[in-house]
């Protein structure tokens, strides 16, 4: 609604660029209290997180590319702007950065996956508050009296009453971040709390694919998003049912001893 949100000494602060900053020293302050109270290394978890902050960039850039090359290399410079980023190039890029991280560092990937994952949904809300400000990833039109109408000259159509697809994603977001941290109190695997997000998030941006209008890039008659989302809730159901075995086989030999 407000890209633009004032101008100091020449630099324009963008309204998206600001919640994700925000969203990001959020995330990074949830997940240095829960870490302090886990009794987990608080430079590991401050480490792993900014790799995957900054290689979460990249890959939610790098996929942006491949999903919308055509337009890449009709207008290369795209690559250089402030627009442009797909969550999950972000998420699968800073997951790959964190397992590799915590197998040079001996540590265990699970037990730090659990502690950040909730700031990895708590900074996706401030992201999409980010994207609702900005127009972009906006919905169908819409009837509905809480159709939302974008000023012209934004990224979404204006005029035109759309579902505030953004703010759906945002509350969605913080919920799940509220979830995932009740659910760690009482989750009794490493590993389940991601598992968990997985599933949820899965499920969650698959549904919420059907209210968008924006163009996203697409394989057969789902959105890239809603493709990638089926890999993601398999592999959260996979982690769940590993989690599960490995439990029964070590309460077997426990039993046995």
């Amino acid at each position: 609604m407000h890209n633009d949100l004032f101008s100091i000494w020449g630099l324009t602060v963008h309204s998206y660029g600001l919640m994700i900053a925000l969203g990001v020293a959020a995330a990074l302050t949830v997940g240095m209290l829960r870490a302090k109270r886990s009794g987990l290394n608080s430079e590991t978890v401050l480490d792993i997180a900014l790799l995957g902050v900054v290689l979460g960039f990249i890959g939610a850039k790098i996929l942006y590319v491949i999903i919308e090359l055509p337009t890449i290399l009709r207008n290369p410079a795209e690559i250089l702007s402030g627009n442009g980023f797909v969550v999950y190039g972000g998420i699968i890029s800073g997951v790959l950065a964190a397992i590799v991280y915590c197998k040079r560092k001996k540590c265990e990937f699970k037990r730090y996956l659990d502690l950040l994952i909730p700031s990895v949904a708590l900074a996706q809300g401030f992201g999409r508050i980010g994207c609702f400000l900005a127009g972009c990833c906006y919905g169908s039109p819409t009837t509905a009296w809480w159709g939302v109408t974008f000023p012209a000259g934004g990224i979404a159509p204006s005029g035109i009453p759309l579902i505030p697809t953004q703010l759906i994603s945002a509350g969605g977001d913080f919920l799940l971040a509220a979830i995932l941290i009740l659910y760690s109190k009482y989750a009794k695997r490493n590993g389940n709390v991601g598992a968990a997000y997985l599933v949820l998030y899965g499920i969650g941006r698959f549904l919420i694919e059907f209210l968008r209008n924006d163009e996203r890039g697409s394989v057969s008659m789902l959105s890239t998003s809603q493709f990638i989302s089926l890999f993601i809730l398999v592999g959260g159901v996979v982690l769940f049912w590993f989690n599960f075995h490995r439990g029964r086989k070590e309460g077997i030999s426990k039993s046995a001893v």
